[in-house]
C-alpha cells in the first residue's frame, strides 16, 4: 500500500504533462461544415432561355443579347415610303432606276442577250457556278448570257416587282441579291449618274 501511495502521484505529474494532440490531427478529427457561398446573378445565375445547367460566360452572354446582323449587302434598307421615295432619298432620281429595272425583265423574258447585255456597267461583278470575275463589256457579257443569266436568275428577275425590291445605299436589289442596280457618278457628277447593273451572282 505505501508504494502505491508513494507512485500514484508521480503516475498523475506524468499524465498530466503529455503534450496536446497535433493541431492538424485535432481539425481532421472534429467534424466540419461545408463553407457558404454566395452567387451574384450576373456571374452564374443561367441566362433566360437556357438550360438550368448553363451558366454563360460574360462574353456568351453579350453574344446572346446582341441581335445578329445580317450579310452587308442586305441591311439598312429604308423602310419609309414607297420603294421610289426610297430610292430617291438614298440613291437618287428613282425613274432611271426603275427604266433599268423594266428594261432587265423585258429583255430577260424575251431572252434578248443583246438588250440585256446592254445594261451592266462594266466592268460587272459575276458570281455564278462558283467562278467569281469580271465581265469586261457587253460583246462578253452577250456571248456568255447563258452562263451568266442562269434559268434560276432569270426566274428571279421575271418574277420581282419594282414596288417589293430591297433598297439600301449600295443600290436595289432583286431577289435574295441576285442582281445588284446602282449608280456610278462620272467625275464626282452625280447629276449625270449612270444607272444600271452592277453585279448577278447566284
Amino acid at each position: 500500500m505505501r508504494a502505491i501511495r508513494i507512485l500514484l502521484p508521480t503516475l498523475l505529474l506524468a499524465a498530466c504533462s503529455q503534450p496536446a494532440p497535433p493541431a492538424a490531427d485535432a481539425a481532421a478529427a472534429a467534424p466540419t461544415s461545408p463553407p457558404t457561398t454566395t452567387t451574384t446573378p450576373s456571374e452564374d445565375a443561367p441566362a433566360a432561355g437556357m438550360s438550368p445547367d448553363a451558366v454563360a460566360t460574360p462574353a456568351e452572354a453579350a453574344a446572346q443579347t446582341t441581335p445578329a446582323t445580317a450579310a452587308p449587302d442586305a441591311t439598312a434598307d429604308s423602310s419609309d415610303g414607297d420603294v421610289r421615295q426610297r430610292i430617291e432619298r438614298l440613291l437618287g432620281d428613282a425613274p432611271r432606276y426603275e427604266a433599268v429595272f423594266t428594261a432587265l425583265q423585258k429583255g430577260v423574258a424575251a431572252h434578248d442577250a443583246k438588250a440585256v447585255a446592254a445594261l451592266p456597267l462594266y466592268p460587272v461583278n459575276v458570281n455564278v457556278g462558283g467562278k467569281k470575275r469580271k465581265v469586261a463589256d457587253a460583246a462578253t457579257f452577250e456571248r456568255e448570257y447563258d452562263r451568266i443569266i442562269t434559268a434560276d436568275i432569270a426566274r428571279t428577275i421575271t418574277e420581282q416587282t419594282f414596288d417589293d425590291v430591297f433598297v439600301n445605299w449600295q443600290g436595289v436589289m432583286l431577289g435574295n441579291g441576285q442582281i445588284w442596280i446602282n449608280g456610278i457618278c462620272p467625275a464626282n457628277d452625280c447629276t449625270k449618274a449612270k444607272v444600271g447593273i452592277v453585279t448577278v451572282q447566284d
